[in-house]
């Protein structure tokens, strides 16, 4: 009855060429958040080897610790927890989560299973939402492609669902284009 919260995006965020930059969230974020971001990413391409070869070592370690605590019967959520510092944005940094939880060794089912039906599982609410099933209550995302073959797919959103409204993927993102990041 343990549960951890996997954040490998942040952690992610400190190795030098791992995390991409995902041109569409760059979008939302404000000039001076998007401006701090290539900063920090720029002096981190700077820092020392020693320094980011032990960051990277310390990625692929709690990756390969999130894949063993789950194989083991933990129960494993996504929360990418948004940094401040624009690196890691709601929405984004939760695809990039199931993204590096198939990097960890989760097949892309079992990652999306963490991204979803694990939360639920968690609040209690399962028997609810977290899946896909008559009776349930869902919120959707619809994507062009088929994510458990190819986990980029999980970005290809056609349409969300929320509170059984459907919303356009492209005007959700311009109702928020360059305001993430103000505080």
């Amino acid at each position: 009855k343990v549960a951890i919260t996997s954040t490998l995006p942040v952690f992610e965020q400190f190795v030098p060429g791992h995390a991409p930059l995902d041109p569409r969230a760059m979008t939302v974020l404000t000039p001076q958040a998007r401006e701090a971001l290539l900063y920090s990413r720029d002096r981190l391409n700077s820092a020392p080897r020693e320094f980011t070869a032990r960051i990277a070592e310390g990625l692929k370690m709690t990756m390969a610790l999130e894949r063993r605590f789950a194989q083991a019967g933990g129960l494993l959520l996504v929360g990418p927890d948004p940094t401040g510092n624009g690196g890691v944005v709601p929405g984004f940094g939760d695809h990039r989560a199931i993204e590096l939880l198939v990097e960890a060794g989760f097949s892309p089912v079992e990652a999306i299973k963490v991204g979803t039906l694990n939360g639920a599982t968690y609040l209690g609410l399962a028997d609810r939402i977290g899946s896909i099933a008559p009776g349930m209550r869902a919120d959707l995302l619809v994507v062009k492609g088929d994510p458990s073959k190819a986990i980029a797919d999980i970005r290809n959103v056609a349409i969300v669902f929320k509170d059984g409204v459907g919303y356009d993927p492209d005007k959700l993102l311009d109702s928020v284009r360059g305001r993430y990041g103000q505080y």
